[in-house]
C-alpha cells in the first residue's frame, strides 16, 4: 500500500484526511481513546492544538506518531488489513531537499520493522517497506498538470502554517536556483489577526473562529471582530505578494499557482488593482499528499515492470 503524508507545521494530511500537527502526550491511558496512540507503552492524543514551532521536524518524535497516526487512519479508511506493508512517500522544499533528505529519510523510516503501535484501542502491526521523498509543490503538479501546459514559467507557491515555498518551474522542470522559503505562513497570519482583534475589541477570538473568516465561512462572532480579520487577510495578502516580488518572482509577469492551507485567504485577498498575470488556486488541503502518493505509485509500478 502507497501511503503519502504531507508533514505540516499547522497541519498533517494524507489522501483521506487533514488533523492538526499539535500532540498531547500522556503517561497512562487518557480518558478517551478517540485520536489516541499507544507506542511503546505511551500515550499520545494527536490532534490536538499546535505543537510549538520546531525549525528542525526531527527535534524529537511528535512528527513520528503523527505519521504513524497518518498510517493508521488511511489504513482504517481504506478498509486494508492492520498487518501490512506500507510504502511511504512525503514531501520536503525544494529550497532545502538535499539537505534535509537524507536526515528525514532515516527519522521515518527506523530500523525495527514491523512498527507495532495502537490507535483508537486497535492494534496495527505495519512493515514500512521504503520511505521516498519529494519536492513539495512539484508532487500537486502531479495531481493538476493542466495548470503549468503551454507555460514556459510557473511559479508554485505552497503557502503552508510556518513557511511560504516559493518554487518557478520552467518548461515544467523545477529550476533548483530560483526557490526560496519564506516564513510568512498562515500562523503568522493568524497570530496577528487575533492580536489586532484583542486591541481593538478585548475580545480573544480562537485560532479556528479566525480559520472560519478569513476562508469566508460563517461563524458566530462580533461584526467588529470579523471586519478586522477580514482586513487582516488583505493586509497579509499584500505583505506576501510583496515578499515574493522582493526575492526574485515577478507575479505581474510570471503566472502563479497557489496551493497549501494559505491558498483560500490569497484567493479572497487579491485585488484587480495588484495586476497579476496569471492565478490559478488549487483549495484542496490535501493536494500535496495526494500527488506525492500518486508520484509514488507511479514509482513502484515502473519499478516493478523491470
Amino acid at each position: 500500500m502507497n501511503i503519502g503524508v504531507d508533514h505540516g507545521y499547522y497541519a498533517v494530511k494524507t489522501r483521506h484526511f487533514s488533523f492538526p500537527a499539535g500532540i498531547t502526550a500522556y503517561r497512562y491511558e487518557p480518558y478517551t481513546l478517540q485520536n489516541t496512540l499507544e507506542y511503546q507503552g505511551k500515550y499520545s492524543v494527536c490532534g490536538t492544538g499546535r505543537q510549538p514551532i520546531l525549525r528542525n521536524k526531527m527535534e524529537n518524535d511528535n512528527y513520528y506518531l503523527l505519521t504513524l497516526t497518518a498510517i493508521a487512519k488511511e489504513i482504517q479508511q481504506r478498509g486494508e488489513k492492520r498487518e501490512c506493508a506500507v510504502n511511504l512517500g512525503a514531501g520536503l522544499p525544494l529550497a532545502g531537499f538535499g539537505r534535509e533528505k537524507k536526515a528525514f529519510r532515516e527519522y521515518l523510516f527506523r530500523s525495527s520493522q514491523p512498527v507495532s503501535f495502537k490507535f483508537e484501542g486497535i492494534s496495527y502491526q505495519v512493515t514500512i517497506q521504503d520511505v521516498r521523498l519529494f519536492p513539495q509543490g512539484c508532487s500537486a503538479i502531479a495531481v493538476h498538470p493542466e495548470f503549468i501546459q503551454g507555460e514556459p514559467s510557473v511559479l508554485l507557491m505552497d503557502i503552508g502554517g510556518w513557511t511560504v515555498d516559493l518554487m518557478r518551474l520552467d518548461n515544467g522542470i523545477p529550476n533548483a536556483s530560483a526557490c526560496r522559503s519564506l516564513e510568512l505562513g498562515m500562523i503568522r497570519c493568524i497570530d496577528e489577526a487575533k492580536e489586532q482583534v484583542r486591541r481593538e475589541t478585548g475580545l480573544s477570538v480562537t485560532d479556528a473562529q479566525v480559520e472560519r473568516v478569513l476562508a469566508g465561512q460563517m461563524c458566530s462572532m462580533d461584526e467588529n471582530a470579523r471586519t478586522i480579520i477580514q482586513k487582516q487577510g488583505r493586509i497579509y495578502t499584500e505583505a506576501l505578494l510583496s515578499a515574493a516580488m522582493e526575492a526574485g518572482f515577478d507575479l505581474k509577469a510570471v503566472p502563479a499557482v497557489m496551493l497549501g492551507g494559505g491558498a483560500s485567504v490569497l484567493q479572497r485577498g487579491i485585488r484587480p488593482q495588484d495586476g497579476l498575470r496569471r492565478v490559478f488556486t488549487l483549495l484542496h488541503d490535501k493536494v500535496n499528499a495526494e500527488g506525492v502518493e500518486r508520484i509514488l505509485g507511479q514509482f513502484s509500478s515502473s519499478v516493478s515492470k523491470k
